[in-house]
């Protein structure tokens, strides 16, 4: 069986493959699934066909990302600096505690003051974080994981499948979860997917098992997305 072609989207289009979803299509983007949608009149649920031609709105993305992030920041800046001290201080993987899946409190501060509408979070795996999320342009939009093969990855928080395979490059077996209309969580490098898209997942469920797929040693590579926006899961995951 032949490997599904690599979503590789450059300027304005792109021009929809085997494999394909609505969502996968956005998450490559950088781009809102609904704007996306809106933008080439695709109704819910989102139905794409090979050899569609989509569209995007490329103009002032870049305003828009500076502006995403900055807002984001102010909604908890002396979080952020805290978390800022942390990343400093514990660069070095052997610094690393080990992190365990443990479930976000429903009373929990943090989700109030980000108004994550009622999506609660728990860590995604176990392990030492080996990579910490930046906002510089080129930098690393997620947490890096690492752990040994075949250790259960599970679902952050409760949603719905909608996409699970490896056309996206770098990603390697990926796994994207629909959370609400605001927030996607994407889960990559798996070595093996346990779930098929559309289908509904609880927190905490087996989704995948951690590998190395499009990496160089064995890690899950998390990912929260904010209307489209890629976000610190630091902030939003539980503290342990």
């Amino acid at each position: 069986m032949s490997s599904p072609q690599k979503i590789n989207i450059k300027g304005s289009s792109y021009v929809v493959k085997q494999g394909d979803t609505l969502f996968s299509i956005a998450f490559a983007a950088n781009q809102d699934f609904r704007t996306v949608a809106k933008r080439n009149n695709i109704p819910a649920p989102f139905t794409i066909y090979p050899g569609q031609k989509l569209f995007f709105d490329n103009s002032n993305n870049k305003n828009k990302k500076r502006k995403k992030y900055t807002n984001l920041s102010n909604k908890s800046s002396s979080q952020q600096r805290k978390y800022n001290k942390i990343v400093k201080k514990d660069l070095d993987p052997k610094n690393q505690p080990e992190y365990v899946q443990k479930e976000v409190s429903k009373k929990s501060s943090r989700t109030k003051q980000l108004d994550s509408k009622g999506v609660h979070w728990i860590w995604p795996t176990s392990g030492k974080i080996t990579q910490r999320f930046s906002i510089k342009e080129n930098g690393y939009k997620g947490l890096q994981i690492s752990n040994k093969q075949g250790t259960n990855v599970v679902a952050a928080a409760g949603g719905v499948v909608v996409y699970a395979g490896n056309a996206l490059r770098g990603y390697g077996n990926l796994i994207i979860l629909k959370h609400d209309d605001d927030y996607l969580s994407a889960y990559a490098h798996n070595s093996k997917l346990l779930v098929r898209e559309q289908q509904q997942v609880k927190v905490g469920q087996k989704i995948a098992e951690m590998g190395s797929t499009d990496a160089e040693s064995s890690a899950l590579r998390f990912e929260i997305r904010f209307r489209g926006q890629s976000v610190d899961p630091v902030i939003y995951l539980p503290k342990n």
